[in-house]
């Protein structure tokens, strides 16, 4: 589990799509070091949304390679995915950072490991970090039962989940695809 973070992607449709994360960095287990940390990015000409959980420099380590994958491939996300994911896995330095990432394009929704996982949820959104799982519920019955667009959802779900894990703050980061 990775603490300080939360961060949720929403897609209600092709042209509806979001990724928001709370701003907290925590350090250690009892103190919190930022309030306002950016957690997500736009990479490969704004086309893909990334999140991303877990130390902070090795997280962004990675949104540095997936950005190269993403030039390697044209912006194919499963393929960049797919190769970040066994070079984090082999790589004898990569495979010490301890991170989670989301990837989302306007087809694809991925979750991203160190263990070399490459996830696509069966559903139109999932969410990673320390207030994942409640950012996760929080968003499934939003989806379900409200007409709120993707960003609105993704920032709701950050706001219960901040009011539940303390390791989540409600200084919300989104990002939009349209």
């Amino acid at each position: 589990m990775f603490h300080g973070t939360t961060i949720v992607a929403i897609r209600k449709n092709e042209n509806d799509l979001a990724i928001a994360g709370d701003g907290q960095i925590t350090f250690g287990e009892k103190m919190i070091m930022k309030h306002n940390a950016n957690k997500i990015r736009k990479l490969y000409k704004g086309n893909v949304l990334v999140g991303f959980a877990g130390s902070v420099s090795d997280a962004l380590t990675l949104t540095s390679k997936f950005e190269g994958k993403l030039e390697q491939y044209s912006g194919n996300l499963k393929r960049a995915a797919v190769e970040l994911a066994k070079d984090w896995r082999q790589d004898k330095v990569l495979k010490k950072l301890e991170a989670l990432m989301l990837a989302m394009d306007k087809k694809t929704l991925l979750i991203i490991s160190g263990n070399g996982e490459v996830i696509e949820p069966d559903e139109g959104f999932t969410a990673i970090g320390s207030g994942g799982s409640y950012a996760y519920a929080a968003a499934s019955a939003l989806l379900r039962n409200t007409d709120l667009s993707a960003k609105e959802i993704a920032i709701e779900s950050l706001k219960i989940a901040s009011a539940i894990c303390v390791f989540t703050n409600d200084k919300i980061t989104v990002e939009t695809l349209s």
